[in-house]
């Protein structure tokens, strides 16, 4: 499992049309192939900021399948004219876990 981790900084008094956005584009990248779960998080401190945390079953089914798909177009289109600048995106293997039992 390969976390990929991005930090979106959204122009400011755009946030609610981005969340709606979102909202929207989920579908396209929860159908892809390779795809396991995501969570968009808010930034408490910095009000127009999120984090993008996606599960990936490979690196490759986000960087080539998703990245090279006609529906990451669509992704695009939908998402990326709020981010001011354009995020950083890593990813991520893991290497310990442990939880509260």
């Amino acid at each position: 499992m390969i976390l990929e981790v991005a930090t979106l900084d959204v122009k400011a008094g755009q946030q609610d049309d981005f969340e709606v956005a979102f909202k929207e584009a989920e579908s396209i990248i929860s159908s892809m192939k390779g795809y396991l779960s995501h969570q968009l998080q808010k930034c408490m401190e910095v009000e127009n900021r999120y984090l993008l945390l996606v599960r990936w079953e490979t690196l490759e089914a986000h960087t080539e399948g998703f990245r090279g798909s006609p529906e990451y177009q669509v992704w695009r289109e939908k998402l990326h004219h709020f981010y001011d600048p354009f995020p950083e995106v890593v990813h991520y293997e893991l290497i310990s876990e442990q939880t509260k039992s």
